[in-house]
């Protein structure tokens, strides 16, 4: 099933080229500058501290829409059809999240690669470090994508969500550091499902912030994401 599903995503040019080359381009308007190359931040500099911002964005967006694309199998009846069969909400939740994961995955790695060209200098270890925890990290929004998926119409689902998850970047800290903002607003971008991805993934370059808090964040959220989903799963197929 995995394999099925990911050959049909792989044939939806238009979103791998969203999820893929718009934090690329992000990542060279904002972070590939002579100052943000000059200027330091832990063992690196600061386009190499975008370039994980970036990450974790594309990550965002990639597993969000990955999981967001059961919309459309509930317009098709696709998902009533699942329930005529053994496999079970959580199994089907975790064939979602796995095939998001997996576009997740090749984000991270592309926007890396572009950032290895464009000036970012990380610590050896960081590279590795920051990649992996930013992709690890984006679970939660591979439950996010699937819980809005059963939540919104098919038709419009990621033009709902593209705008939310830039909202969410700028509260949660991704595109602004949370110690530049004021107590308030710092107070509750911790709250925010954004806020505990960035942490994570930029903790091998910085070495600064709350392990244990981010770290709660994004187990909460995605437990909440998760369990949300397979609520949703049940009632929308409960007629069958």
């Amino acid at each position: 099933m995995i394999g099925l599903e990911l050959r049909r995503m792989v044939r939806n040019r238009r979103t791998v080229v969203f999820t893929l080359v718009m934090p690329a381009v992000f990542f060279l308007l904002f972070g590939t500058n002579a100052s943000a190359r000059t200027e330091r931040v832990g063992g690196g500099n600061v386009t190499g501290y975008i370039l994980i911002s970036m990450a974790v964005y594309g990550a965002m967006l990639a597993t969000t829409s990955g999981g967001a694309m059961v919309s459309i199998e509930r317009a098709a009846g696709w998902s009533r059809q699942l329930r005529l069969t053994p496999l079970r909400p959580a199994a089907y939740v975790a064939v979602k999240l796995i095939l998001a994961m997996i576009i997740g995955a090749v984000s991270v790695v592309v926007a890396f690669a572009v950032g290895a060209f464009g000036g970012a200098e990380l610590p050896a270890q960081a590279w590795v470090a920051c990649g992996l925890l930013a992709w690890v990290c984006a679970l939660v929004f591979a439950a996010f994508g699937l819980f809005m998926g059963y939540l919104l119409p098919s038709e419009n689902v990621m033009q709902i969500l593209g705008p939310v998850l830039a909202v969410l970047s700028f509260a949660g800290g991704l595109f602004v550091p949370v110690d530049s903002m004021g107590d308030t607003f710092a107070t509750i971008a911790k709250f925010t499902p954004v806020y505990g991805v960035g942490e994570i993934a930029r903790y091998p370059l910085t070495h600064h912030g709350n392990l244990w808090a981010a770290a709660l964040n994004v187990i909460v959220w995605t437990a909440l994401f998760s369990a949300g989903a397979m609520w949703r799963f049940r009632r929308d197929t409960a007629r069958v």
